[in-house]
């Protein structure tokens, strides 16, 4: 039994026992390549959550209506990425076990690795629905294999071939671009191909992990991000994007990438919150607290 956090994202302030989804926060960026400060992301969104109404005009839901619990940060070794990682993936197998909807907030990319080792041993046939501005493909960073770089190739090797699927992805070696041309479903640029990868998942009832690095949106919308790419999209596509994803079998879910303090004036944060608002709505369970009252 997972105790309540102090400072809740906005509208998730359910007990655990009864909650349908937890949402958790996983600060960590020990392996960012560029500029750091991922791991204030999950603090930075619960605060300035609270700037947002719990009501979304989108989706006509309300988070009040659910039964949302906020566990909180881990407390997680910034030198041993190894250790970080299980300590991930051992709250998500708890989270799975205890019949709870695991929605994790980074932290950089790399925390998606601990999520999804516990979402695969569950669900052996996942797939990966993946939104990036970056492959994530090499093999290794600077002889590291363990970075957030590399985080959508560690997971290609507990998967295998063609069920990772990457959407908006405008960055990476060529050698990773051939690599996924061989292994994965890239898309480049765009969500171009979504709505066909939707339709075959649906049908198939295949379990689905999404992970959402938050620079496949454009730098001119959300600069607060560690690894900035030109060309990306906008919020309005991304929403569109996550409510089609929200037709799948999602059994799992990350948003990661969020570097509140490269963007002073807030608006990276801001967008992020209304990203996970909107994500949570559309994954969480279908029926309202006030119906089964």
């Amino acid at each position: 039994m997972l105790a309540p956090n102090i400072e809740t994202f906005i509208g998730c302030e359910s007990d655990y026992a009864s909650a349908q989804l937890v949402l958790w926060g996983a600060p960590f960026d020990s392996t960012t390549s560029f500029r750091p400060g991922a791991r204030f992301g999950p603090a930075a969104m619960r605060h300035e959550s609270f700037g947002l109404e719990t009501y979304s005009p989108y989706q006509d839901r309300d988070l009040s209506d659910y039964d949302i619990f906020d566990a909180g940060d881990l407390e997680l070794p910034f030198g041993d990425s190894a250790r970080a990682l299980e300590t991930i993936r051992q709250r998500t197998q708890l989270l799975l076990e205890e019949g709870k909807f695991p929605l994790l907030l980074g932290g950089e990319h790399l925390v998606t690795l601990g999520a999804v080792e516990a979402v695969y041993a569950r669900y052996p046939q996942l797939e990966i629905i993946h939104f990036d501005a970056h492959t994530d493909l090499r093999d290794d960073y600077l002889g590291t294999k363990l970075s957030h770089a590399c985080v959508l190739r560690r997971c290609f090797e507990l998967l295998g071939p063609g069920r990772i699927h990457q959407f908006a992805i405008r960055s990476g070696e060529r050698a990773e671009f051939q690599f996924a041309a061989r292994h994965t479903h890239l898309h480049k640029f765009s969500f171009a191909g979504l709505d066909e990868t939707v339709a075959r998942l649906r049908a198939s009832q295949t379990p689905v992990y999404f992970t959402l690095d938050l620079d496949c949106l454009d730098p001119a919308a959300f600069p607060g991000t560690g690894t900035p790419e030109a060309g990306g999209v906008s919020f309005a596509q991304l929403l569109e994007a996550i409510l089609a994803v929200s037709q799948t079998k999602v059994v799992g879910a990350d948003v990661n990438e969020l570097a509140p303090l490269l963007d002073p004036s807030g608006a990276s944060t801001a967008l992020a919150c209304k990203v996970v608002r909107e994500l949570i709505l559309a994954l969480v369970d279908g029926n309202p607290k006030s119906s089964k009252e």
